[in-house]
C-alpha cells in the first residue's frame, strides 16, 4: 500500500531561506503590508505632528505647547518602532520569505494588542483615526492570510 507524503508548512521552518512555501497571495499580501508599514512609519517620523492631529485627529491644537509636543514626541517614536518592524518585514519579503508565517503571527499580535491597549487607555479624539479601524480589518485579515500562507502551494516555482 502506498503512503502519501504531504510537505507540512510550519510558522517557524526547519530552514530559513528565501523559498515561500504557501499561497502566492499570501505572500504578495505581506509585500503590501510591508510597504504600509514602512510609508506610515516615515509619516510619523517626518510629518511636523506626528500624524497625531492630522491623521489621528487628535486635538493637539487645544492641549498646551508642551503637552502637545510630547504627544507629537511620542507618535514619532512609535513610528520609529514601526520603521524598525518594516526594515524586518523588507529583509523577510527580499531574503528570508520562508518566515512570512511567522510574521504574519507578529502582525496579528501587534493589531490585537493596538484594540486591546486602546480600550485601556482610550485617548481623546475629534474623529475616527484610520488606525483604529484599520486594527480591527487587519486583525482577521491577516488570520486568513496566516492559513494561507501555511498552504501548501501546488507549484514548486514561487516568486
Amino acid at each position: 500500500m502506498e503512503q502519501k507524503t504531504t510537505a507540512k508548512i510550519k510558522i517557524l521552518p526547519a530552514q530559513i531561506d528565501n523559498h515561500y512555501r504557501g499561497l502566492k497571495i499570501s505572500q504578495y499580501a505581506f509585500f503590501l503590508i510591508t510597504a504600509v508599514t514602512l510609508v506610515r512609519s516615515l509619516i510619523h517620523v517626518f510629518a511636523p505632528d506626528g500624524g497625531a492631529q492630522s491623521i489621528a485627529t487628535i486635538p493637539l491644537d487645544s492641549y498646551s505647547a508642551e503637552a502637545a509636543s510630547t504627544v507629537i514626541l511620542m507618535f514619532s517614536l512609535w513610528g520609529l518602532s514601526q520603521l524598525l518592524m518594516g526594515i524586518v518585514y523588507l529583509g523577510v519579503s527580499l531574503k528570508y520569505r520562508s518566515l512570512i508565517p511567522a510574521m504574519y503571527v507578529l502582525v496579528i499580535f501587534e493589531y490585537a494588542m493596538r484594540i486591546v491597549i486602546g480600550q485601556m487607555k482610550p485617548i481623546l479624539t475629534t474623529g475616527t483615526a484610520p488606525g483604529s479601524i484599520g486594527s480591527w480589518i487587519m486583525v482577521p485579515v491577516c488570520a486568513v492570510l496566516l492559513a494561507l500562507s501555511l498552504i501548501p502551494a501546488k507549484s514548486s516555482k514561487q516568486v
